[in-house]
């Protein structure tokens, strides 16, 4: 090899180990330490499109970088949307792989006991997870329930209070499946006992719904389906306020004489016999478990103490006597 030759092979060595070691340089992250950022993966972006916005950001030293290093490792058609936790203390293939991954940011949001569909909806629009309309849409859908293997029109009912971890921007059938399959999951836990009862999920639903607006106590679940399993023997009416007040359009607070005789109301037990239309709110556990094996008791009544307990009686005397009681210490203070 002559020397020009010998040269120009030096030369190129060097020039290539001087490009790698540039970009290695470009690869490493941008800070030692620095606190976490959200950025969002949008639908229809391009990895180019991705990296000009890291390095913008500040987030990966060079976008150019970014994506050769994206597309050598395979990885250019693999980055999934949505919002991630980054920081400049991660290194473009570190953000490469989360964003391929798809472990994207989640935000808790609690759902307790109890909560019609709307109030989920509000309360997980609050968090920037759905649309509260879109919710909406998704809770009313027939085709969407029969997808998901529940008896009914409505996903009202389905929808298990518990505290969840969920992404924003998500769609209302999306955030439901998570909600009635975490619900499914429950159900599991009392289904061989309920079989064993011989009861069917659907009406064990609607009526733990209605023992989960009656009362906020645990211990008095099971005494508060106990009443109502009593008057559906008997044949009586249940005659529940929360019933009569989830049919009432635009309800104010205020339960009136008229709501009360409205028999164009279906939810409206003070009229209408046997158990409402659907359920009224999502039932927990709990309150599944009171359904299918209420206390034993020959209970029929229940009136409120005002402090969130109830007196239960046996008959409709002794229920007078305690309505009395209570109502004319109300209305004394």
């Amino acid at each position: 090899m002559s020397r020009f030759a010998r040269y120009a092979v030096a030369a190129l060595v060097l020039v290539a180990v001087t490009a790698a070691a540039l970009v290695a340089t470009l690869l490493e992250p941008r800070a030692d330490e620095a606190a976490e950022v959200l950025f969002e993966v949008k639908k229809g972006e391009s990895l180019r499109a991705i990296a000009n916005r890291l390095e913008q950001q500040g987030l990966v030293r060079d976008a150019r970088a970014t994506t050769w290093w994206a597309r050598v490792r395979g990885q250019a058609g693999e980055l999934h949307i949505g919002q991630y936790w980054l920081s400049p203390a991660m290194s473009p293939g570190e953000i490469i792989d989360r964003f391929a991954s798809g472990r994207v940011a989640t935000w808790e949001v609690v759902i307790p006991e109890g909560l019609t569909a709307a109030e989920i909806g509000e309360r997980l629009a609050a968090r920037g997870i759905v649309d509260a309309r879109e919710f909406a849409v998704a809770v009313a859908d027939p085709a969407l329930a029969r997808e998901l293997g529940i008896p009914a029109q409505s996903l009202e009912g389905y929808l298990f209070p518990e505290t969840y971890r969920l992404p924003r921007g998500r769609t209302g059938p999306e955030v439901v499946r998570v909600l009635v399959e975490q619900f499914r999951a429950a159900w599991k836990q009392v289904e061989a006992r309920a079989a064993e009862r011989k009861l069917e999920m659907h009406p064990v639903v609607i009526l733990a719904s209605i023992v989960e607006k009656e009362t906020g106590v645990p211990n008095e679940r099971p005494m508060i389906a106990s009443v109502f399993s009593n008057r559906l023997r008997k044949g009586m009416r249940l005659e529940s306020d929360p019933t009569v007040i989830y049919g009432v359009t635009g309800f104010d607070g205020n339960l009136r004489r008229v709501d009360l005789d409205d028999t164009a109301n279906r939810y409206n037990t003070y009229q209408h016999y046997g158990l409402p239309p659907g359920p009224i709110a999502n039932p927990g556990l709990d309150a599944l478990r009171a359904v299918i094996d209420p206390a034993p008791s020959n209970l029929l009544y229940f009136v409120s103490k005002n402090d969130g307990t109830h007196e239960f009686s046996e008959t409709y005397a002794k229920h007078v006597e305690a309505v009395d009681r209570y109502q004319r210490r109300r209305a004394s203070r």
